[in-house]
């Protein structure tokens, strides 16, 4: 067994210390907003915050966990989508087939986190995440706006 915080709940976890952080918020806690993209950690689709940094949960094992640690994933950002970067993306009509926009509100609130003002280049370098549909530039123009206290906008 395995204890783990996720989204302030602590859970007892009973799986092998190989199985990736993502099967265990999947099928186990049940909580599937974390999705599966590519399982190697290159497109961001499984994206949770641990202790408040973007983590691909695809490629992150139990074995590297620590029972201290705190995991927040996209139902624990917040309970009614109140956040700034939800908000934002909702204003702003970012989604297209929305598959991978978990993972990339996660990287994006976690960029925001530590950077109240980011930059393009600080978008670039810290929002890695893969979007099939292209919808950076609006990925983009929610950050902006997240950051602006924006997102309440009426919506076009």
């Amino acid at each position: 067994m395995v204890r783990l915080t996720i989204n302030g709940a602590v859970r007892e976890i009973d799986a092998e210390p190989d199985t990736p952080l993502l099967w265990v918020i999947r099928e186990q806690v049940g909580l599937t907003g974390t999705k599966y993209g590519c399982g190697v950690g290159q497109c961001g689709a499984c994206t949770v915050h641990i202790d408040g940094a973007p983590v691909r949960a695809c490629t992150l094992t139990l074995s590297a966990l620590r029972p201290e640690q705190k995991i927040v994933t996209i139902e624990g950002l917040s309970a009614d989508s109140s956040h700034p970067v939800q908000k934002a993306w909702a204003a702003l009509d970012v989604p297209q087939c929305g598959y991978c926009q978990s993972g990339m509100i996660m990287s994006a609130a976690a960029l925001l986190q530590k950077t109240s003002k980011p930059s393009d280049a600080d978008i670039d370098r810290e929002v890695t995440n893969i979007c099939r549909c292209g919808t950076y530039n609006r990925v983009r123009a929610a950050i902006k706006l997240a950051a602006d206290g924006g997102g309440d906008a009426s919506r076009t």
